[in-house]
C-alpha cells in the first residue's frame, strides 16, 4: 500500500489554459547509501519507493560511488538509474584516491531524471574542510519538452557557522541563473531558521506552500524533524506536497514529493 502524509492543493484551476504549463514530479531523497534502519544495505528498496512514486526526477543525498565496503563498493547512481531507467548525473562530495585501482571512492549527491540531463557542474564547499565533512552542491540543466530549467541537488552540513557560508554561496549562484531553479536536498534545518528565511526570500519552500502537517522526513522510524526540503522559484507554480511514508525501512530519511507545473 502506498502511503503518504495528506497534501494540499496549492494550484489555482485556470491556470494552464493552452497548456502553457509541463506537470512535473520532482523528489528529494536521503538514501543513507542504501542503508535501512535494519542495518540492511538494499538498493531494490530505495529504487522501489522512487518508481512507486511515480517521480520524473529525484535527487538523492548520501549516496555512494565506489566508495567501501559498506555499500559492496556499487556506483550506486548507475545502479539506480539502470533500475529505473532514467537519466543520470552524479556530483561527490568526498573523493578518494584508491591503493590498488584508479577508479576514485566518492561519497555525495545524484540526480536520476526521466528528461535529458543536458549539463552538470559539482561546486565543493570548501570553505573550512577539516572542521566538517566534505559537501558540494549538484547543478544540473534539464530539458522538459522546450524548456530547460536548472536544478541544484545537495546536503548541508550541521555545523551552523559551515551552514550560513553553504546557504550563501547558493544564494549567490541562484544570481547568476536566469532559468527556473528547483533547490533540494537534506539541509539539515528547521523551518523558520535563518537559513530557511534566507532562502525562502527569494524562493518557495514547497512544503511551506501546500504540504499539510509538519512534514517530518527524519527520522523514517520516529518523524520528529523536517530536515529534507524542496525550493522553488517563484515562476514555478506548486500543485502538492506530500512526504511519501511507504517503506520507512528503506533509509533513515523519508522522501520528500511535490507535482510542479513549469
Amino acid at each position: 500500500m502506498h502511503l503518504t502524509e495528506g497534501t494540499n492543493s496549492y494550484y489555482k484551476k485556470g491556470t494552464n489554459r493552452g497548456g502553457k504549463f509541463v506537470e512535473i514530479k520532482v523528489m528529494t531523497y536521503n538514501i543513507h547509501h542504501g542503508k535501512g534502519m535494519d542495518k540492511q544495505m538494499d538498493l531494490n528498496r530505495i529504487a522501489e519507493v522512487i518508481q512507486k512514486s511515480d517521480v520524473d526526477m529525484v535527487g538523492l543525498n548520501e549516496v555512494d560511488k565506489h566508495f567501501s565496503k559498506r555499500s559492496h563498493y556499487q556506483d550506486q547512481v548507475d545502479e539506480l538509474a539502470k533500475k529505473l531507467n532514467m537519466y543520470q548525473s552524479y556530483g561527490p562530495a568526498i573523493s578518494l584516491k584508491s591503493k590498488n585501482t584508479m577508479v576514485k571512492r566518492q561519497y555525495g549527491n545524484a540526480l536520476l531524471s526521466r528528461f535529458p540531463i543536458l549539463h552538470t557542474k559539482t561546486y565543493f564547499f570548501h570553505f573550512i574542510p577539516w572542521l566538517t565533512e566534505g559537501r558540494s552542491l549538484l547543478d544540473a540543466e534539464i530539458q522538459i519538452n522546450k524548456k530547460v530549467i536548472q536544478v541544484n541537488v545537495t546536503h548541508l552540513s550541521l555545523h551552523p557557522f559551515i551552514h550560513n557560508r553553504q546557504t550563501n554561496f547558493i544564494m549567490n549562484q541562484w544570481k547568476k541563473k536566469t532559468r527556473p531553479l528547483i533547490i533540494m536536498g537534506d539541509c539539515n534545518m528547521k523551518p523558520g531558521s535563518r537559513g530557511w528565511k534566507k532562502i525562502n526570500r527569494q524562493f518557495q519552500d514547497v512544503w511551506h506552500a501546500a504540504g499539510s502537517g509538519e512534514g517530518h522526513t527524519y527520522s523514517s522510524i520516529r518523524p520528529r524533524y523536517r530536515l529534507d526540503y524542496i525550493f522553488t522559484s517563484p515562476e514555478l507554480h506548486i500543485i502538492d506536497a506530500e512526504v511519501v511514508t511507504a517503506m520507512p525501512m528503506a533509509s533513515d530519511h523519508f522522501p520528500l514529493k511535490t507535482t510542479l507545473f513549469i
